[in-house]
């Protein structure tokens, strides 16, 4: 009950997406949002084990092409289907052996139901303020912020992160 109440007040007081500071899946460090400022930045919930996971590798050659504009934040969640079991260094080793991940990476979250995450909690609420109802179907869901933080677009769970509807926001 505290919990939550804590999580309301943050959620109540958080005005942009700068205001988000999440534990980082590497080494016990954070990723602050507010070091984004000026970048566009892809918010994606993520699993090891879904159909979906291949993306990692488009993730990675979309981040490796836009880095100077774009930042990609992957966010680990076990809310689909049992998909990401693993603790965080199974999560993290996987990523980084299998596909090379060098985006920043969060500890894992839950991004629906009673325990969604805060930040989670605040990107929905901005794509239902966009005419987006239920924006987190599945795994590999992106959410796509402009510089200023402002939500841009949801792009499905199945679209590849290098197709043009992801990179014409980018050109």
């Amino acid at each position: 009950m505290l919990r939550s109440a804590i999580l309301s007040i943050f959620l109540i007081s958080a005005v942009s997406l700068y205001d988000f500071k999440v534990p980082s899946l590497t080494g016990g460090g954070t990723i602050d949002f507010s070091k984004f400022k000026g970048k566009k930045i892809l918010i994606v919930n993520t699993a090891s084990k879904c159909g979906n996971t291949p993306q990692y590798a488009s993730l990675e050659k979309l981040y490796e092409k836009y880095k100077d504009k774009l930042v990609i934040v992957g966010f680990p969640a076990n809310n689909f289907g049992q998909q990401e079991p693993g603790t965080s260094g199974e999560i993290e080793e996987f990523c980084k052996k299998n596909y090379g991940v060098s985006f920043p990476m969060a500890e894992k979250v839950s991004v629906k139901g009673d325990d969604i995450h805060p930040l989670f909690k605040y990107l929905v609420s901005e794509a239902e303020k966009k005419g987006f109802t239920d924006p987190i179907k599945w795994n590999f869901t992106k959410f796509l912020l402009d510089e200023n933080g402002n939500l841009i677009t949801v792009i499905h769970n199945r679209v590849d992160p290098m197709s043009e509807e992801v990179t014409k926001y980018l050109n």
